[in-house]
């Protein structure tokens, strides 16, 4: 398995813009964090992984997101399942390959949801989710003007997919990145 180091390496090979590289690391964070949460623990290191090279395609090839990313992975060697994993997450947005595994489904489930608290936290004094409750993303998740390129429905979907109640989803994918959090520039 590609290591962690390499994998950044690799993310940082095909994007350069601070916005991409800082995603890609609370999607790691908050992959980490659903392992260890879910019982997977064991597999940390590549729900990790996964979650770092889940946009590995998307700042230079935004119009052939997660199909140009096999080919970037293949060159690196990556494996198989890592690929489609990774690939998993743009299910029925830009490619048809389905989220299958418990991971995969998180995968598909917190991306776009990172982004929204992320921003969510931007516009708070803090600049922090340390102090962020789940009313208050709630209401940032109910307006649909507030991060309007999160997609709700990609959300609402990963909460079905999982068989949790979107308020589950909110809450937990919130505190994943209170533990990730990295400290304001």
């Amino acid at each position: 398995m590609i290591t962690r180091d390499e994998a950044y390496g690799l993310l940082k090979k095909y994007n350069k813009e601070d916005f991409h590289l800082h995603h890609g690391r609370m999607v790691e964070g908050t992959m980490r964090y659903f392992a260890k949460k879910l019982g997977y623990a064991d597999e940390e290191e590549f729900w990790g992984i996964v979650g770092l090279l889940h946009d590995i395609d998307f700042e230079m090839w935004p119009d052939e997101h997660c199909k140009k990313a096999p080919e970037l992975l293949r060159e690196a060697g990556v494996d198989e399942d890592m690929i489609h994993a990774i690939v998993s997450h743009g299910y029925g947005l830009c490619v048809d390959v389905e989220p299958e595994k418990e991971m995969e489904k998180v995968l598909f489930a917190c991306d776009e949801l990172t982004g929204l608290i992320g921003a969510a936290a931007l516009m708070r004094p803090s600049k922090s989710v340390q102090d962020m409750e789940l009313k208050s993303l709630k209401k940032k998740f109910k307006d649909k003007h507030f991060a309007a390129g999160c997609d709700r429905e990609v959300i609402k979907q990963g909460a079905e997919m999982l068989g949790w109640e979107l308020d589950e989803l909110l809450g937990e994918t919130l505190e994943a990145m209170k533990t990730c959090e990295e400290p304001a520039e």
